[in-house]
């Protein structure tokens, strides 16, 4: 790697590598690893908390006052009120990974104060390495990363994930599958979505949504994707993502056409007896989000062929803070 990269980086970098490691060791004979089930058609092998492991061993080492947030063990290890917080998925995709089918990958993020500084997604079976520091833009090994340029959601390529876990709305997903795959010119499915914001990020996709993730499915490839220029969201087109189980995401004028599609898909609750005058502004606006909002309606504007979200009540939007435990809402 020709260019200097922040400390905490190159950390999450080592990091990666060490999880990938393990991995491909691994992947040479599936037919010995332990598996065992987080739930209907959700696995967890042994190598997965291996991976983990060796992510959160060499992250405290180097900084053992900062927080941990990973998908096997939750928030058991770190300073749980630091506000620094390694966001981590050591494996994602392991059904892939079990199948031997080549796509999945490590995912480390690091928070401060709630908002996503550092990011590092390895693809072990290609040795490809997504990262990015905040202000000094994303990388895929040593080449700078930009968004697609495409304008017109006719012409995108769309990523996407299925739901597959107990108590997710199936019926809800293939309503916006169906809408979505009637707008663009194709949608994708590979089952790894860190790789998925990723390949946003590089410009392989011009969008990407899905409902159901959790905060370390998307932290580090939330950091790629907006310093590859692109923007992510949640449905409705904020920036109040990362805990809000959907994610929408692309470049400006995909992304925005996209949002005029999901909003009405959002997880809201109507505010029952409430006019609009006294709807409440949801608590963690911020000035992305303002951001956001203004390409969405921009996009929105230069999209003549793509038809207006239909319109929609009052709403006040479900919640849950950056300190709170990863529970589904």
């Amino acid at each position: 790697m020709s260019q200097a990269l922040h400390p905490m980086l190159n950390t999450a970098i080592k990091a990666a590598r060490a999880a990938g490691s393990i991995i491909n060791r691994a992947a040479l004979d599936l037919e010995v690893l332990k598996i065992g089930t987080k739930g209907p058609n959700d696995y967890v092998s042994e190598v997965d908390r291996a991976a983990e492991n060796a992510i959160i061993e060499i992250l405290l080492e180097a900084y053992p006052g900062h927080a941990i947030l990973a998908e096997e063990s939750g928030r058991e290890h770190g300073a749980k009120h630091s506000e620094y917080t390694w966001i981590i998925d050591p494996l994602d995709g392991t059904t892939n990974f079990l199948h031997g089918f080549p796509v999945y990958a490590v995912s480390i993020g690091l928070a401060f104060r709630g908002k996503v500084e550092q990011g590092v997604v390895y693809d072990p079976t290609r040795n490809d390495l997504f990262f990015a520091s905040k202000g000094r833009g994303a990388f895929l090994n040593d080449r700078r990363l930009r968004v697609s340029k495409r304008t017109r959601i006719t012409d995108a390529l769309i990523g996407t994930g299925f739901p597959f876990r107990k108590g997710d709305n199936f019926k809800r997903y293939v309503k916006m599958f169906e809408e979505v795959m009637q707008h663009c010119a194709g949608l994708r499915r590979p089952g790894a979505a860190a790789l998925d914001l990723c390949y946003v990020a590089a410009g392989y996709y011009d969008g990407f949504f899905e409902t159901g993730l959790n905060p370390w499915d998307v932290a580090a490839g939330s950091l790629i994707i907006t310093e590859a220029g692109g923007l992510i969201g949640n449905f409705t087109g904020e920036a109040d993502y990362l805990y809000q189980r959907e994610v929408v995401a692309g470049n400006p004028k995909v992304y925005g056409q996209l949002v005029q599609i999901l909003a009405p898909y959002t997880r809201v609750i109507e505010a029952p007896h409430a006019a609009p005058a006294t709807t409440t502004a949801p608590t963690t606006a911020a000035p992305e989000a303002d951001a956001t909002q203004a390409f969405v309606a921009a996009a929105a504007m230069d999209a003549q062929a793509e038809p207006a979200a239909p319109a929609r009540k009052a709403a006040s939007r479900i919640r849950k803070t950056p300190a709170a435990d990863d529970a589904p809402l």
